[in-house]
């Protein structure tokens, strides 16, 4: 059973930011179900007043959220020195930047038939533009990118829980990602690690539909000399680098791994980064995000 602590005695202080329609609203919903005060379309200039406030408030206020974005309009563009400010002050805060591809957000706005804040009597497309480019030096800021494209709410609830669930800064989050890089690169990966030179499975009939996670597929890609010297060496990189980040005070690390599809090597590679990463003592967490777009009968 897992056991929850309502209030931290170390306060936390998060920034949701991002584009509009990439689903910053539905994040501060779960952030909500996780016990932050959440406060919406706050102008930046009022962040470190209202922090103080809360902080003489009690610990019923240590976890906060600030959602900010281009609704403020011209408020907006005090953010980069509000953020500064708080910076030279030592005021520890987080930003989570929320994104989305262009034509995923064109779509939602179309489905819901909303006026984007950039463009009330323009076209949907010009208001993405000019908003992508006015947030381009808050996003160069984020602590956590989450890009919603291709994420179902449930996914995105995960996703939250995993980065703000803890809220005793203990620990690191640690994710291992395969994916196929014919569905895009992951946008939230620190490290990224192109797999496509290992043998592929997709040329062997009798393993094309199985995925990198079944035992003959993981052997057949195993036992090759190129694989077994790759693995050697991949170990070590991971058990060298982990550790600095630790002690850097990074408080979280995605490794993403890509083959063609996402379905054989990413997936098997992915899997052997996720036992070594566990077995040396760390919360490490496993997503296969393109395998069940491919043609799979065996998982």
């Amino acid at each position: 059973m897992e056991e929850t602590k309502e209030f931290a005695d170390k306060s936390r202080i998060i920034i949701v930011t991002g584009m509009s329609g990439s689903g910053k609203t539905q994040a501060c919903r779960y952030l909500e179900d996780l016990g932050y005060f959440c406060v919406d379309n706050l102008p930046p200039v009022f962040i470190p007043k209202f922090v103080e406030l809360c902080t003489h408030a009690g610990n019923h206020f240590n976890k906060m959220v600030f959602v900010v974005d281009t609704r403020s309009r011209e408020f907006f563009d005090d953010l980069v020195q509000v953020l500064d400010d708080m910076d030279k002050g030592n005021q520890d805060y987080e930003m989570l930047f929320m994104d989305a591809s262009d034509d995923v957000i064109i779509r939602r706005y179309k489905e819901t038939r909303r006026r984007h804040p950039m463009a009330p009597s323009s076209r949907i497309s010009d208001g993405v533009a000019r908003e992508r480019a006015r947030l381009e030096s808050v996003r160069g800021k984020a602590t956590y990118l989450i890009d919603t494209s291709n994420m179902s709410k449930a996914e995105l609830r995960d996703k939250i829980k995993l980065l703000f669930g803890k809220t005793d800064g203990a620990g690191m989050n640690i994710s291992v990602l395969s994916f196929g890089f014919k569905f895009g690169m992951p946008m939230d990966a620190d490290i990224v690690l192109d797999v496509r030179f290992l043998p592929n499975p997709f040329y062997v009939e009798s393993l094309k539909h199985k995925s990198g996670s079944v035992a003959e597929v993981a052997e057949y890609i195993r036992e090759k000399p190129v694989t077994q010297e790759f693995l050697k060496r991949l170990d070590n990189l991971v058990e060298f680098l982990v550790p600095q980040y630790v002690k850097e005070g990074k408080s979280q690390l995605v490794i993403a791994v890509g083959c063609t599809g996402g379905m054989h090597r990413s997936v098997f590679i992915a899997k052997h980064l996720f036992d070594l990463i566990a077995n040396n003592g760390y919360t490490v967490n496993l997503e296969h995000r393109d395998l069940m777009k491919n043609d799979v009968w065996e998982v």
